[in-house]
């Protein structure tokens, strides 16, 4: 799928994606720049933090909430807003970040599971980093992980489609059902509207129909 692609890929840190951002042997180049996702960073710190109340892991969340913080005012603005502001603001408060997860990191069982989170973020500083470096990238994929969860949560049931062409006409529908709901559309009302007008509706035109071509 990702062959003919290239650019930034906003993920977290599954090991399948490593050979994405690996450098060719000829180009030197790597076909991915990898830009991790802070929220995960935080979700490992903040289990630590919800098992424990350690007040170490309580004060990297707050630092972790100030990145945040800083990303809801700038949100909408173009990239190079962002950018400018992110030098300014977030660049500084990372730095610190950085020597403060450090520390943590000498002061805890280099077993506990607090040190594996805090070793998940340090392995992963120049990916996490990275959104600070270009105003089109994004501090989170939060985004992305709203729009996967519908799959993520039914999976298990669509095992139960009947047959092949049961599933290949599922992902028809969910592929339709999620188009709509990003084109901001009632996704029951444009159903109804399709399947209404469809009869007749000429063969030849049908792309009228999809989500970004229909006013309801």
């Amino acid at each position: 799928m990702l062959e003919d692609c290239s650019g930034f890929l906003h993920a977290d840190a599954y090991a399948g994606f490593n050979q994405l951002y690996e450098l060719h042997p000829i180009t030197g180049k790597s076909q991915f720049v990898e830009v991790a996702c802070w929220a995960h960073a935080r979700r490992k710190i903040y289990e630590v933090y919800a098992a424990t109340a350690s007040p170490t892991a309580e004060e990297l969340l707050r630092q972790i909430g100030e990145l945040f913080a800083i990303e809801a005012v700038i949100r909408g603005r173009s990239p190079a807003d962002r950018l400018k502001v992110r030098t300014e603001q977030s660049m500084p408060l990372l730095a610190t970040m950085k020597i403060a997860f450090y520390a943590a990191l000498a002061g805890v069982s280099q077993q506990s599971k607090f040190a594996k989170a805090l070793r998940y973020s340090l392995t992963l500083w120049p990916a996490l980093t990275r959104y600070t470096t270009d105003g089109r990238c994004d501090i989170c994929n939060n985004a992305a992980e709203r729009a996967i969860r519908p799959l993520t949560l039914g999976r298990k049931n669509w095992l139960f489609a009947g047959s092949d062409k049961g599933g290949n006409n599922a992902a028809v529908i969910f592929t339709l059902t999620q188009t709509a709901k990003l084109n901001g559309l009632d996704i029951e009302a444009y159903l109804r509207h399709v399947i209404n007008v469809i009869p007749d509706h000429p063969i030849n035109r049908i792309e009228e129909l999809l989500p970004w071509n229909v006013k309801l």
